[in-house]
């Protein structure tokens, strides 16, 4: 009997345990756990990686509207990169730079879902913003 006991709540808190409500910080928001406050994206050496949920190419961030989010060149080195808006909703396009510290930063206003990429590395650096 001690034993059944034990197993359903094991099993009750194995089943809480993945029932997280979306958690907003640094004026973002989004759900899916991680480490970093969603909207926080890392521009790596062929990467897009978010700092929220660790996805990568594509880095697939959820933010609230009004939400800034901000890319930055991290280990980089000499290799230039950019973040570039493809399609439909679009934003304005940040410069290609090159060298770790640099940053991109844009407040989102518009609901939508905004899909990007290096306009030196096209496709094979993507990701995704989506604006609730």
């Amino acid at each position: 009997m001690r034993i059944a006991t034990a197993v359903i709540g094991l099993l009750a808190l194995a089943a809480l345990a993945g029932c997280k409500s979306p958690t907003y910080g640094g004026g973002g928001g989004g759900g899916g756990g991680g480490g970093g406050p969603a909207g926080e994206i890392v521009v790596g050496n062929i990467l897009f990686k978010s700092s929220h949920n660790g996805t990568q190419n594509p880095a697939i961030d959820t933010v609230a509207v009004g939400s800034t989010v901000t890319w930055t060149w991290t280990a980089t080195g000499s290799v230039a990169h950019s973040v570039q808006s493809q399609g439909t909703p679009s934003f304005t396009s940040s410069a290609i730079q090159t060298g770790d510290g640099k940053t991109y930063s844009l407040t989102f206003t518009t609901p939508g879902t905004y899909q990007y990429d290096c306009a030196v590395h096209g496709a094979a650096m993507s990701g995704r913003i989506v604006v609730r």
